[in-house]
């Protein structure tokens, strides 16, 4: 089982079953999912002792960690048992670091302004986009899919599309000029 399709299948085949096993009573379905989730457990465990032993051996370098981290299946893992290599911020930069050339395409960057205690992802889109207006819309769920497919647990995406344009981007406040036509109108004769 290899392929992306086959492990898609065996996903919802696990579901299925959980599914199916409710049609025989709360008992039956509970003790399914009680052994999903202690096989899962034992996995996990298995699979923290293989980075144990990988880095006990020297060999767990950065190198060995991003070839895990671009793994979807491996990284998946390491997510669902608390041992992926990158926070949850180093790996939405990532993610944004490999849509940025599609925005760029279009005009356009994003930035990562954050992420809440609450698991919001909170970015800002950056810039105009060629061409027609739906392009935005295309342009944002680029990276929501992006954001999402890296960081599986955030709770939410919050997009800022202001971009450069907006009230936070403004270069000079306006009480600045205020101060200054001020000044020129008590000097003027």
């Amino acid at each position: 089982m290899s392929s992306e399709s086959d492990l898609r299948a065996a996903g919802e085949r696990i579901e299925m079953l959980l599914d199916a096993s409710s049609a025989h009573g709360t008992v039956v379905r509970e003790r399914s999912e009680e052994l999903v989730r202690l096989v899962a457990d034992l996995y996990g465990a298995g699979l923290g002792r293989v980075l144990d032993i990988v880095y006990d051996c020297g060999r767990l370098d950065d190198e060995v960690l991003d070839a895990l981290a671009a793994d979807d299946l491996v990284a998946g893992l390491l997510l669902v048992h608390g041992l992926h290599p990158y926070d949850v911020t180093t790996r939405i930069e990532r993610a944004l670091a490999e849509v940025r050339p599609y925005l760029g395409s279009h005009g356009g960057d994003v930035e990562l302004l954050g992420v809440t205690e609450a698991g919001v992802a909170r970015l800002r889109l950056l810039g105009s986009c060629d061409g027609c207006g739906s392009s935005s819309v295309t342009l944002t769920r680029a990276v929501e899919e992006a954001v999402e497919a890296a960081a599986p647990e955030i709770t939410g995406i919050e997009v800022d599309s202001r971009g450069d344009h907006g009230a936070d981007a403004t270069v000079i406040p306006l009480s600045a000029l205020r101060v200054r036509l001020d000044e020129l109108a008590e000097g003027a004769p």
